[in-house]
């Protein structure tokens, strides 16, 4: 698009240079370029905002400083995988491999699969002090206005009545990825590890609500400072696993927590960020440099399941 609209700029410099009569050969060739300029294109939804051909929704991890990382990795996804002449090929079935990132401050896997307004509160209820409750970024996010309100703004309905914020993305003429990328842990941590039954639960409501044959990771989030949190989300993150397990590994799980990124994180305060005294302040969030180490570290785990995933499913 980009190429055709200077093409274009410069065939209407040559007209004005030369005040010549345009001539049939060039009205046709003037004509198709104006054709070409004006059409839609065709990543455009119906609200006319460009559709991401990577969608990745996360909690408050990625609204809090992990979301350029997430987006980094994904726009530059030939860089990280290397690939042979058949993943390349693979690969090419992302297009463009436009990316929209969008994290949701406090939210849970279930924030998008529920239908009733207490499901949804997480995503639909603006927060009555800070009135944003989302980090965006990509394709989906050009002004650069990081904090979003999700429900409001045209690439952002995802809360409509009688259905869950997941049906509402998926409708006609919303968003249509190629790649679906979750990454949710911490604020199910607790209920998943204590109760298998509701992980299991969770990942079929998911399931069921992706469009057929959607290629689709599910990574749990980074892992936290303390011992304690790291437990708990081992135990989660073991139901969860099950979970995918049961449903046929519908969608490819990605342990986010590992030795590698456990071994960087606990403990580790350049991970996260420090109060002025020098103590940890926020041991569940990793800050810039955590997010870029998780995913040096996550990089052949992530490659291997987009792979998986690209060539499993038919287009």
């Amino acid at each position: 698009m980009e190429n055709t609209h200077k093409y274009f700029t410069w065939w209407i410099k040559q007209i004005k240079h030369n005040q010549k009569p345009i001539g049939k050969h060039n009205l046709f060739v003037l004509l198709t370029l104006i054709s070409v300029h004006l059409s839609p294109h065709p990543s455009l939804a119906a609200g006319g905002f460009k559709k991401p051909d990577i969608l990745v929704l996360g909690d408050s991890q990625i609204a809090f400083r992990s979301g350029p990382a997430y987006l980094k990795f994904f726009k530059n996804l030939d860089r990280h995988c290397s690939q042979s002449q058949e993943q390349s090929l693979i690969l090419e079935k992302l297009g463009r491999g436009t990316v929209g990132v969008i994290g949701v401050r406090s939210s849970t896997l279930s924030s998008w699969t529920g239908r009733s307004d207490k499901k949804k509160k997480k995503l639909c209820y603006v927060d009555p002090k800070w009135k944003v409750n989302a980090g965006t970024y990509g394709i989906i996010n050009k002004p650069k206005k990081k904090y979003v309100q999700i429900g409001q703004g045209k690439q952002y309905q995802f809360c409509k009545k009688g259905l869950s914020p997941f049906e509402a993305l998926f409708q006609k003429g919303n968003y249509a990825p190629k790649l679906l990328v979750l990454s949710f842990l911490g604020n199910s941590a607790r209920a998943w590890a204590e109760q298998p039954n509701i992980a299991i639960s969770d990942v079929q409501k998911a399931i069921e609500q992706l469009p057929d044959n959607l290629p689709c990771i599910y990574m749990t989030t980074a892992p936290p400072y303390t011992q304690r949190s790291v437990d708990i989300r081992l135990k989660a993150q073991e139901n969860l696993k099950v979970a995918f397990n049961r449903t046929g590994d519908r969608c490819t799980f990605v342990e986010g927590l590992n030795p590698n990124t456990i071994a960087a994180n606990l403990g580790n305060k350049r991970h996260f960020r420090l109060k002025k005294s020098g103590a940890v302040k926020d041991p569940y969030h990793p800050n810039k440099r955590g997010a870029r180490k998780f995913f040096s570290l996550q990089k052949h785990n992530l490659c291997t399941a987009l792979f998986t995933q690209l060539a499993d499913r038919a287009e």
